[in-house]
């Protein structure tokens, strides 16, 4: 049993664990993330919306009105983070803002006509996105699946187990 540790007292790297930059997992994920965002980029500023922005807007046009937290939640984004969007999106006549007259502590975000007709507009972004990623069905299907089991496994909801591999 290896019970080397280092200065940190964190358990020594796995020699099955890479340090080549081609090696690491995050780096593929954060190259497609970047590679993704900026494809998004020409059509959500003809929509004159950011990729956050758009994002809110997603959650709207499926559920309709949703409390604050709930848009957080369904983005895994914290409080903070989301006013200044949503303040945003409602300062440019997209969305609006309001307490639950029964519960003063929850705002509800609803969209304005103006946020419905962008909808519309809005459409073809989706298949734009997709032509660009290149990917059959099933090989979109399961990337979408693995990148959920991934962000599950790391936030807390997964095993704990590593089975090799760079991060």
């Amino acid at each position: 049993m290896n019970t080397a540790r280092t200065v940190n007292d964190a358990p020594a790297p796995d020699p099955g664990f890479s340090m080549l930059l081609d090696d690491q997992l995050c780096f593929a994920l954060y190259a497609a993330s970047r590679a993704v965002t900026q494809r998004y980029r020409p059509l959500l500023d003809d929509l004159g919306l950011t990729y956050p922005q758009y994002l809110v807007l997603l959650v709207l046009w499926e559920h309709g009105a949703v409390p604050i937290k709930d848009i957080g939640a369904a983005l895994h984004l914290d409080y903070g983070t989301l006013t200044p969007l949503i303040k945003r999106l409602e300062a440019n006549g997209l969305v609006r803002r309001e307490r639950v007259a029964d519960d003063e502590r929850t705002v509800q975000v609803s969209l304005t006509d103006q946020g419905e007709d962008l909808r519309t507009r809005a459409a073809d972004v989706p298949a734009a996105i997709g032509a660009a990623m290149a990917l059959t069905p099933q090989q979109f299907d399961e990337a979408k699946r693995l990148l959920r089991l991934l962000a599950d496994n790391v936030s807390g909801g997964g095993s704990d187990n590593v089975s090799g591999g760079s991060v």
